[in-house]
C-alpha cells in the first residue's frame, strides 16, 4: 500500500476503517498466492481463479538480464521486447553486420543464433521459509543477524536444489517480513529468432520515451533450447490477435524489478538528496562521453547505439523520480501516513515495545549511508572500475577466494547455487572492443579521482603517476581477458591460477579487492543490517495495523497486476488509449529518431493504416515488466508491455490511478508486421496465426 488514508484516535478504532483492498483500484503488483480476486471481480465483474493464475505463471518467463517474456508456442518460442534483446543483438553483430539496423529473421531452426550468456527461467513452485530464517537470526544483534540470515538462505537454497532438481532462489518480501524459496526451471541455451529494425522498435527514441501516443514495434522472438533441441513448452499462452477494447479489463504478468513504496520518509529523503542526484550527474556525463566517442566512426557508433538509448532511458527515469520526490504534496502525504502508522504502534504497548524504535533505526542507517555512499559506490559497486574486462578480472579474483570457503560463509553472489550463472557469464563468447573498454575504464578512474579526491589512498594506489587515460590504455593493451578461453582457464584454475597470473587486469583487481571488501563490510554492518532489521519491524507493524491485504514492493519476482484499457486527461485534453499505423507515417521525418526503416517505407501500401499499434492501460508496472504479456480475463495474450507514460515513473513511490499508465504493443500490429512487412511466415505458423 503506497499511502494510508485513515485517521485514528486509538488503535481499537482502526478496525472499522481498514480494508484488505489496496489504496486505489488497479494498484498493486501482487504475488500469485495473494492475488486480490475478490477486488477484481468487484471492480470489473470477471472471475480470476487458480487455473487462470496457473496459466499465466506457466506462460510467463524471466530473462536474467532484467526483463520478462512469455511462451508463445509448444516449442520454446518466447515473445519479449526488442530492447530486452539488445545485448544479444549487439553481441551477434560486427562491423559488417549490424543487426540493430537490419533486423533479424531465422526462417529455419538452423538459422537461429545463440545469444552469448543469455538465460531464461520459468517459475515452477514457491515455498515459504520465514520461520526457518527467523530461527536462524533469533536473539542476534543487527550485524550477526544479517550474517546468519545470509548463511541460512545459502544453506536453504542449496538444499532446495538438491531435493527438487530445480534452480532455487531466496526471495525477501515485505522488506524481510517474509522469506520464500522460488524454484525455477532454467534454460542456458537461448537463441534469437526474430527482431525488427531498431528504427521501428524504438521509433521516436528518447523524445518519445515514457510518452504517449507512441508507435514502437518493441518486440522480438527468442527460443529456449534444452539438450540442443527446442524446449517442450506445452503450457504456452495463446494469442487473441484482435486485442482488447477500450474499457476491457486486462492483466500484466511479469517480474517488476524494484519499487520503494514501503520505504520510510528518511529513506526517501536520502534518495532525493543524495543517491538520485549523484546517479544523474555520473550517468549524464557518461552518456556525453559515449555520444562524443560514437561520432568518431561507424564502428564506434554501432557499439554505443543501443547503450546510449539505455542510458537515456535510465537518466529520464532518475530525473523524473527526483521530480516526484520533490513533490511537496506527495511527500507530505507520505509523512502523514508514516506518522499515523507510528501513532498506531505507539498506542498499543505490545506493538510499541516490539516495533516502536524502528523508524529511529531506519534514520540512523540512512544517515550512516550518507557518510560512505561515495566510497561504497566508486570502490565496491563499480562506479570507479568500469568495463567488461575489469569486471571479469574482479569476478575471477573474488571468486577464487570465495570458492575456497564453505558455502554458507561465502559472499552471496558466490554461493553454490549462483556459481553456474557466474561461470556462464564469465566464459561466454562476448565480443570486446578495446577502444570502448579504454573509454569505460578511463571514465571510471577519472570520476573516482574527482569524487574521492586525488589524495584518497585508493585513488593514489590505482593511478599512481598515470593519467586515467594512460592507465586504461596500458591495462587494455596488456590484458588477455578478452579471450574467453583465458577466462575459462583462470576460472577452472582457481586461486592457484589467479596467484600465478601476470595479467595486469588481474593484478589491478587483486590490489583493490581488500579495500572494496572493507567498504562493503562497513556498508553491510552500518547500513544494510540495521536497515533490514528496521524494515522488517515496520513491515510487521504494518501487518499488525493493516492486516495482510497489502502487496509487497517489487523484487524481480513473478507478480500479476490488473486494470483496464483506458486513456487519461492531460492538460485538460483526453489522451485516447489507442494509436494506429497511419500516424506513424505522418510522424516520420526521415531523420533519427523519427526515421522509418526501408522495409516500412517500401511496404507502406501493404499495411492497413487503421491497424492498432500501441495502447495504454491502468495496470501497475515498473522496470522489469518490460516484455511482460498483457492477458485478458481468459488468459489469452492481448498485448506486450514495453513502457509506461511519464506519470508511471513516480510509480516507484506511489500509484496514481488517474494518470499512471502502462504502454503496450497491440497484437494486431505484431501479426500484420510479421505477415506484410517481414514475411515471417514460419513465426506466424508457429503462433497458429498463419493463413
Amino acid at each position: 500500500m503506497n499511502r494510508f488514508s485513515f485517521s485514528l484516535v486509538a488503535l481499537g478504532a482502526l478496525a472499522l476503517l481498514l480494508s484488505p483492498a489496496p489504496a486505489s483500484a488497479d494498484e498493486g503488483m501482487w504475488t500469485l498466492d495473494n492475488f486480490p480476486a475478490e477486488a477484481v471481480e468487484a471492480t470489473y465483474g470477471v472471475s480470476i481463479d487458480a487455473d487462470w493464475l496457473q496459466t499465466v505463471q506457466s506462460g510467463t518467463v524471466r530473462l536474467d538480464g532484467g526483463c520478462t517474456g512469455s511462451l508463445a508456442s509448444p516449442d520454446g518460442l518466447v515473445l519479449t521486447n526488442n530492447h530486452c534483446t539488445w545485448g544479444c543483438i549487439r553481441n551477434l553483430s560486427d562491423e559488417q553486420h549490424n543487426l540493430s539496423d537490419t533486423g533479424f529473421y531465422a526462417a529455419t531452426r538452423e538459422e537461429e543464433r545463440q545469444c552469448p550468456g543469455a538465460r531464461i527461467s520459468i517459475l515452477q513452485q514457491t515455498e515459504e521459509i520465514t520461520e526457518k530464517v527467523a530461527v536462524a537470526t533469533e536473539g542476534k544483534d543487527e550485524a550477526a543477524a544479517n550474517e546468519a540470515r545470509k548463511a541460512e538462505l545459502s544453506k536453504l537454497e542449496a538444499a532446495c536444489e538438491e531435493s527438487s532438481g530445480l534452480k532455487c532462489e531466496s526471495v525477501s518480501l515485505y522488506h524481510g517480513c517474509q522469506h520464500w524459496l522460488y524454484k525455477y526451471k532454467r534454460y542456458d541455451d537461448v537463441r534469437l529468432v526474430f527482431a525488427p529494425e531498431l528504427a521501428i522498435a524504438a521509433f521516436g527514441g528518447d523524445p518519445d520515451n515514457f510518452n504517449f501516443p507512441r508507435w514502437c514495434l518493441d518486440f522480438s522472438f527468442m527460443r529456449i533450447y534444452e539438450d540442443g533441441k527446442p524446449a517442450s513448452t506445452p503450457e504456452h499462452l495463446t494469442w487473441r490477435p484482435e486485442g482488447p477494447e477500450a474499457g476491457e479489463p486486462v492483466f500484466v504478468s511479469g517480474h517488476p524489478g524494484s519499487t520503494q513504496r514501503l520505504l520510510t520518509v528518511a529513506e526517501l529523503d536520502s534518495l532525493r538528496d543524495y543517491q538520485l542526484p549523484q546517479q544523474l550527474l555520473y550517468y549524464s556525463e557518461l552518456r556525453g562521453r559515449l555520444e562524443q566517442w560514437g561520432e568518431t566512426g561507424d564502428e564506434a557508433a554501432r557499439i554505443v547505439q543501443q547503450r546510449i538509448l539505455g542510458y537515456e532511458n535510465a537518466i529520464k527515469v532518475w530525473r523524473n523520480r527526483l521530480f516526484s520526490l520533490q513533490d511537496d504534496a506527495e511527500m507530505a502525504a507520505k509523512s502523514a501516513a508514516e506518522e499515523e502508522l507510528k501513532a498506531a504502534v505507539a498506542a498499543d504497548p505490545e506493538l510499541a515495545a516490539a516495533y516502536g524504535d524502528a523508524w529511529e533505526e531506519s534514520a540512523r542507517a540512512t544517515a550512516a549511508y550518507r557518510a560512505i555512499i561515495d566510497r561504497y559506490r566508486f570502490v565496491e559497486v563499480g562506479y570507479g572500475f568500469r568495463g567488461d574486462l575489469l569486471g571479469w578480472a574482479q569476478t575471477l579474483v573474488r571468486a577464487a577466494e570465495e570458492r575456497g570457503k564453505p558455502n554458507e560463509e561465502r559472499l552471496r553472489e558466490f554461493r553454490e547455487t549462483a556459481l553456474p550463472g557466474v561461470e556462464q557469464g564469465l566464459t561466454a563468447e562476448i565480443p570486446v572492443s578495446a577502444d570502448y573498454e579504454k573509454l569505460q575504464l578511463a571514465f571510471g578512474f577519472d570520476k573516482m579521482r574527482e569524487w574521492l579526491g586525488p589524495d584518497d589512498p585508493i585513488v593514489k594506489q590505482v593511478l599512481g603517476n598515470e593519467s586515467p587515460e594512460g592507465l586504461a590504455a596500458r591495462l587494455v593493451e596488456g590484458t588477455k581477458l578478452a579471450d574467453a578461453t583465458v577466462r575459462k582457464a583462470l576460472w577452472e584454475g582457481g586461486a592457484e591460477a589467479i596467484a600465478a597470473s601476470d595479467d595486469p587486469m588481474i593484478a589491478l583487481a587483486q590490489s583493490i579487492d581488500g579495500e572494496a571488501r572493507a567498504i562493503r563490510e562497513r556498508y553491510e554492518n552500518e547500513v544494510e543490517a540495521p536497515l533490514d532489521q528496521a524494515s522488517e519491524k515496520i513491515a510487521k507493524a504494518r501487518f499488525a495495523v493493516l492486516g495482510t491485504g497489502v502487496y509487497p514492493d517489487a523484487t524481480f519476482t513473478l507478480r500479476v497486476t490488473y486494470g483496464s484499457v483506458k486513456g487519461w486527461m492531460e492538460r485538460g485534453e483526453m489522451v485516447e488509449p489507442f494509436t494506429t499505423v497511419k500516424r506513424v507515417y505522418e510522424r516520420a521525418t526521415g531523420e533519427e529518431p523519427f526515421a522509418l526503416p526501408a522495409s516500412w517505407i517500401e511496404k507502406k501500401d501493404q499495411i492497413d493504416p487503421d491497424t492498432r499499434f500501441n495502447y495504454v492501460a491502468t495496470t501497475d508496472i515498473i522496470g522489469g515488466n518490460s516484455g511482460s504479456p498483457v492477458v485478458d480475463a481468459e488468459g489469452r495474450l492481448v498485448g506486450l508491455a514495453f513502457d509506461g507514460n511519464i506519470h508511471s515513473i513516480a510509480g516507484a513511490y506511489w500509484f496514481d490511478l488517474d494518470v499512471n499508465r502502462t504502454v503496450n504493443v497491440h497484437p494486431a500490429i505484431l501479426v500484420e508486421a510479421l505477415r506484410d512487412i517481414y514475411g515471417a511466415d514460419t513465426v506466424l505458423e508457429e503462433l497458429g496465426l498463419g493463413e
